[in-house]
Order: structure tokens, then C-alpha cells, then sequence
């Protein structure tokens, strides 16, 4: 029950962070040796941290609904649609040749470039129609092994916006459609999901709630070319870690 706890934990945790959570999962389950498909374990743990999303950003979500932010909804369906569409083709194309860590670099180097450009005060002359599609690219291109989806996203969003809370929301709440894809995808195909730890679950609904209003107050104290230098390492970190795992 405690390795489940954890694992669930790490989930909440992880999540936010551009360190592939699923990467971190399916390695440590392996190690606890958890008689389940650990990829599978790791996508079911997102159904934990995709609840945390639909309650902490609740407001938004029902101004989206209602239609009261139309430019958040504008975001939620260009992006949906473009990430959906890349990722479902990604996804048949490549299986599970094992990229991410590439990828993660170049993300990386990307969010080092763009702190580097908020310092000089350089703006990239693109529409926000055209971010929301390059975002949309990006997530999709997240269902490669080892790419974060998060650091993607920041990435993709920080070229237009420059505030920082609001990169992390539109980040956060575009996860939606893909969590619920991926974790519907399982749910139709691995009927043994029905017995998986419901603790696990708990466990990442609640350390997602906690690492999100932690992150969140974070960024409002830090301006954002340190925000996207550190989210940079941590892009690099990762992978290194997946290069060598």
C-alpha cells in the first residue's frame, strides 16, 4: 500500500515539473516490482493529477464552459484539436522507440533560449492563433517515451505569453483532453485496470493539489526568464536521467 501511496505521490508531484512523470513512475513501479503493466500503471495515475486540474482550476473551467473567457476556449479547442490529431498519428508511427531524451534537450535548450530572450527583452512576432497551434503541436509530440508534456507546453506557450501563473494554467489545463485519451485508451484495452490501487490514485489527486498551489505561488514571486531558466535545467536534467536509465 505505501509503494502505491508513493508512486502516486511522485505522480502529483512530478507532474507539473518538465520530468516526464510517466518515465518516473514506470521506472520506480518497475523497481518495486508491481505485477502490472508499469506504462499502463503510470497513464492511470494521471486520471489523479487530471482531477486536481478540473478542481483547482475550477473558475476557469466553468468560465470556459460558459463561455465567459472566449480566448481560453479558443486556446482549449485549437490546441485539443492539433495535439489530439499529431499525437494519435505519433503515437501508431513510432510505438515505443525511446526519442524523449533528444527531444527533452531540445526543449531544454529552447526554455535556456527564451529566458535569454526575456532578459534582452527580445519578443518573437507571432499570433496567438499560431502559439496555440504550436502548442498543440508540441504536446502532441508528447506521447513519444521520456518527452514531458508540461515542459513542451511551456515551452510553446512562453514563446508569446510573458506571464508566468499564466503559462502555468494554460499548461496545465490543456493536459485535459490528453489525459483523458490516454487514460480512456487503457481503460478500453487493459480490462485489469478495474483492480489497480485506488490509494495511487488518492495519493496523486492529493500531492497534485499541494505541488499545484506550491508551483503556482512560486511563479508569482519570480520573474519569468528565471522561472523558464529553471524549468530549462530541469528539462535537461531529465534528460540526462532518461538518457542514462
Amino acid at each position: 500500500m505505501w509503494e502505491h501511496f508513493l508512486l502516486g505521490a511522485l505522480q502529483g508531484v512530478f507532474e507539473w515539473l518538465p520530468i516526464s512523470s510517466e518515465g518516473v513512475t514506470t521506472i520506480i513501479s518497475s523497481f518495486f516490482g508491481i505485477e502490472m503493466s508499469a506504462i499502463n500503471f503510470s497513464l492511470f495515475l494521471h486520471a489523479g493529477t487530471m482531477l486536481a486540474v478540473l478542481i483547482f482550476f475550477r473558475k476557469d473551467w466553468i468560465n470556459l464552459i460558459t463561455l465567459k473567457d472566449k480566448e481560453l476556449l479558443k486556446f482549449f479547442v485549437i490546441a485539443s484539436v492539433v495535439s489530439l490529431s499529431l499525437g494519435f498519428v505519433v503515437y501508431k508511427t513510432i510505438g515505443d522507440i525511446a526519442i524523449g531524451s533528444g527531444l527533452l534537450f531540445l526543449i531544454g535548450f529552447g526554455l535556456l533560449l527564451t529566458s535569454w530572450f526575456q532578459r534582452k527583452n527580445i519578443r518573437l512576432n507571432i499570433s496567438k492563433n499560431a502559439d496555440y497551434v504550436i502548442v498543440g503541436l508540441l504536446q502532441g509530440l508528447s506521447v513519444i517515451p521520456g518527452v514531458s508534456r508540461s515542459g513542451s507546453t511551456i515551452f510553446g506557450l512562453a514563446l508569446k505569453e510573458n506571464d508566468p501563473s499564466e503559462i502555468l494554467k494554460k499548461s496545465y489545463i490543456i493536459s485535459l483532453p490528453a489525459v483523458v485519451a490516454s487514460t480512456g485508451y487503457i481503460f478500453l484495452n487493459d480490462p485489469t485496470i478495474s483492480s489497480f490501487p485506488w490509494i495511487a490514485l488518492l495519493s496523486s489527486f492529493i500531492f497534485g493539489i499541494i505541488s499545484l498551489k506550491v508551483l503556482l505561488d512560486f511563479s508569482k514571486k519570480v520573474n519569468f526568464s528565471k522561472l523558464t531558466m529553471v524549468f530549462g535545467i530541469l528539462c535537461l536534467i531529465g534528460g540526462v536521467l532518461e538518457w542514462l536509465i
